[in-house]
């Protein structure tokens, strides 16, 4: 990602401390937040500083190598004292972090992972954590360069919540296929959903496209129906946050109203997602757990007054209570292929045990 010509990536490991993006002050400021012990980062993971499938594993590794960081820290300051107490429980630690965002099957990924590598030494989990990061980025580059063999000069495609840059350590899922098309000279143009209560789709997905210089717009969740019956779309692209071993897809809330929406118009509906989002443990989609958040996040917004100060009102009805639920499911008959790093898959049992035989996953 470059931001004022310089890159970045999402979130990154240096030395003890986790540094990403603040998604949270995004677009209206960039800054850059430090999370200098496992506890920050899991706070950086459940309050959104950093979000997306791919950066939530990304942290959520990170966070269990500070773990066994701090853990070898203590034991060196009870060495002369206590040598048989262990100041810092990493099992304790990665409950914790597991707890962040339940939905997020690349949290439970990265966090089992390091968690074995940290069994033999913290620089072993701090090493296999760099390395998740690493295949993050790959992953993402090789499903931009299989998703945009979809994609014709002109399409028009309609994503829903944030899966570009900030939701993977680098390049993203969704929003892959399309970047690599626009540096290949394709022509898109993209429908950015605002994906209400967060509006990362307003946030953030605008604010990628406009730095990545991709013509686009962004319209409200409930103008999907509208757009595809007046045929402006061509195609329909997200991302997921674990994916059953039926196919079954869950992705932020609203992503199965535009499944339905795709399916009804004949438009082909696409999920971008690297194989660390799949969970062969669970047969289908009723066995994700969806994650409810605070109702606040329906309730308030924030943003720039004409002063350019950042101010938090209210818009919704006060006294009035409210149900947010992050994720909902798209069952596997409504998707038209699955974009993984390895090709574009059927959205079947079938396929995806086969897949994942050849990779070991």
């Amino acid at each position: 990602m470059k931001v004022a010509g310089k890159h970045y990536r999402t979130i990154w490991m240096e030395g003890s401390s986790v540094f990403m993006i603040d998604q949270n002050a995004l677009p209206f400021e960039f800054r850059i937040y430090e999370a200098r012990t496992c506890k920050d980062t899991c706070h950086a993971i459940r309050t959104m500083i950093t979000r997306g499938a791919g950066a939530i594993g990304a942290a959520a590794g990170f966070a269990m190598a500070q773990a066994f960081l701090e853990r070898e820290s203590g034991r060196r300051l009870a060495l002369s004292a206590q040598p048989s107490e262990e100041h810092f429980n990493v099992e304790d630690a990665r409950n914790e972090i597991e707890a962040t965002r339940p939905t997020a099957r690349n949290l439970y990924y990265a966090t089992e992972k390091v968690f074995t590598a940290g069994l033999i030494s913290a620089d072993a989990a701090v090493s296999e954590a760099q390395r998740l990061a690493e295949e993050n980025v790959q992953n993402a580059i090789s499903i931009g360069e299989f998703g945009s063999k979809l994609i014709k000069d002109g399409n028009r495609i309609l994503t829903h919540c944030n899966a570009g840059w900030l939701g993977f350590v680098d390049y993203g899922s969704a929003l892959s296929p399309i970047y690599i098309s626009n540096r290949d000279g394709k022509k898109v143009f993209v429908y950015a959903d605002e994906t209400r209560p967060r509006s990362q789709g307003a946030r953030l997905t605008a604010w990628e496209l406009m730095n990545e210089g991709i013509s686009h717009s962004i319209v409200p969740d409930n103008a999907a129906a509208y757009l595809m019956s007046k045929g402006m779309v061509d195609m329909v692209i997200t991302g997921a946050d674990r994916i059953a071993a039926n196919g079954d897809a869950a992705n932020k809330i609203g992503t199965f109203e535009k499944a339905i929406i795709a399916k009804q118009f004949g438009i082909p509906f696409y999920i971008a997602a690297p194989f660390t989002t799949f969970d062969l443990s669970i047969p289908n989609g009723t066995h994700i757990v969806i994650e409810e958040r605070d109702e606040e996040e329906v309730h308030f917004q924030s943003g720039p007054d004409e002063e350019g100060i950042i101010r938090r009102i209210r818009v919704t009805s006060p006294g009035s209570s409210a149900f947010n639920p992050a994720f909902d499911v798209t069952p596997a008959e409504y998707i038209s292929g699955i974009i993984t790093e390895k090709g574009i898959i059927g959205a079947n049992s079938e396929h995806i045990k086969e897949i994942h035989s050849l990779i070991g996953h």
